[in-house]
């Protein structure tokens, strides 16, 4: 998933763009082994990029994920689900791998700054391990702000994440 100042171009990072500007949620399925993480996969992550970092694949994005979980999404026999809410600067990503209906917490970081007006995309790619991943439907909301805040737009402001 992308949420990136440019639209969509074909590149090395999962089908995208190498040195985009903006945020990334990565469901990586194979590791390379020079990453030595201490976690298996399926891993869903995610990286903020200002425009001038690479995406290290050898390293599975160690250096500059934010966060992220493993998801055992493969082979399931119902729709996995995940949810991504972005509010006062605070990034939150959940899931829902045994279709119950209810949201399971990833990870949550303060401090991710993102510019508004970006465009949103999907990208997918595959190496020695392949895969089929359908993305059903993208939902997105409008956040209601509390009466007397001004929704501030924010078109200039650089990605980063504290």
């Amino acid at each position: 998933f992308w949420f990136t100042k440019e639209r969509m171009e074909n590149g090395p990072v999962f089908g995208s763009k190498d040195f985009f500007s903006g945020l990334a949620i990565i469901g990586d399925t194979y590791s390379n082994h020079n990453a030595h993480n201490n976690h298996q996969h399926p891993y869903l992550s995610a990286m903020v990029n200002n425009g001038s970092v690479s995406y290290d694949h050898e390293r599975d994005g160690k250096g500059t994920m934010l966060g992220g979980c493993e998801v055992k999404f493969r082979n399931m026999q119902h729709e996995t689900w995940m949810a991504i809410r972005y509010e006062n600067d605070k990034l939150t990503i959940s899931h829902d791998l045994h279709n119950k209906r209810a949201w399971a917490p990833c990870f949550s970081m303060e401090g991710v700054k993102l510019p508004t007006g970006y465009y949103f995309g999907m990208s997918a790619t595959t190496g020695d391990l392949s895969d089929a991943h359908d993305v059903i439907s993208i939902r997105t909301y409008e956040l209601d702000t509390v009466p007397g805040v001004s929704k501030e737009e924010r078109p200039d402001i650089m990605p980063e994440a504290e």
